[in-house]
């Protein structure tokens, strides 16, 4: 049993009800998908900025399943626009959702973590979210946003070694390239969509992980896939556009270039990520 906490915003002409509605039908599409192939969903619509609506999906998720053995910090606000143009209202609402909601998702999925690893389990925290990068690149232009994101890899990193001790495993997991979803739709148009890989793709590379003993780590969803013996063309089963075509790379990552112009030309990239 596991809580995937997710919560989606993007700064658009979209009203606030509209955004709000899809977001609200996608989370029940998801568990109809779940309960489809024989499991078991229990879709909760959750403000992650709100510490007693947390703990009331905390309670009703552990009520129905008996526990907890993953938690999968998906939540995120994002706004890809420079200083003078954020509102304060903005920023409070990337750092509320992203950093702070990360947190406190973590921190009250915690005790039942902790359980499942004395009794014999293998829990995890994934948080999505990016590689630690310093390079200015990744600050210009959007640094509220890369802030806001980074603070969730920095709660792995320091929830991975503070939980270490009690079994619990704590990573971060980031695509290489964007992923058909609303937010990209959204920012990118159809255009976008062609040049992203499906999200099958973060959720083959988030199993092999949420069923592993790794933690501390900063990992990519195609890099995953490639350690675990993954060829290149399995990878192309992700792509939305027609085969051979550029991919649109995410945010954050040293390099991506050249690894997507590899994976182009029919090599495996020798860097981890």
């Amino acid at each position: 049993s596991g809580i995937n906490a997710e919560y989606e915003a993007v700064v658009s002409t979209q009203s606030t009800k509209q955004w709000y509605q899809r977001r609200v039908r996608a989370i029940h599409t998801a568990c109809a998908d779940v309960e489809r192939v024989g499991g078991k969903a229990l879709p909760l619509v959750v403000d992650v900025r709100s510490e007693d609506a947390v703990q009331a999906a905390i309670d009703k998720t552990v009520s129905t399943f008996g526990g907890i053995d993953f938690l999968i910090n998906n939540a995120s606000a994002i706004a890809l626009i420079g200083t003078e143009q954020v509102s304060m209202k903005m920023y409070d609402l990337m750092h509320q959702v992203n950093g702070r909601g990360t947190f406190l998702c973590t921190k009250l999925a915690i005790p039942h973590l902790k359980k499942s690893a004395a009794s014999g389990a293998t829990p995890h925290v994934l948080n999505i979210s990016p590689p630690l990068s310093m390079k200015p690149v990744w600050f210009a232009g959007h640094p509220a946003y890369t802030t806001a994101k980074y603070n969730m890899s920095m709660m792995a990193l320091g929830h991975a070694e503070e939980f270490r001790a009690d079994g619990v495993k704590v990573n971060c997991l980031w695509p290489r390239t964007a992923i058909a979803t609303a937010a990209v739709e959204m920012l990118m148009g159809q255009e976008g969509i062609a040049a992203s890989r499906t999200p099958e793709i973060m959720a083959d590379a988030a199993h092999l992980i949420l069923t592993s003993d790794r933690t501390g780590e900063f990992l990519v969803d195609d890099a995953v896939l490639l350690e675990h013996g993954a060829s290149l063309q399995d990878l192309e089963k992700y792509r939305v556009g027609s085969p051979g075509g550029d991919l649109a790379p995410d945010f954050f990552l040293d390099g991506v270039e050249e690894w997507l112009a590899a994976l182009k030309n029919g090599k495996i990239p020798q860097a981890k990520l």
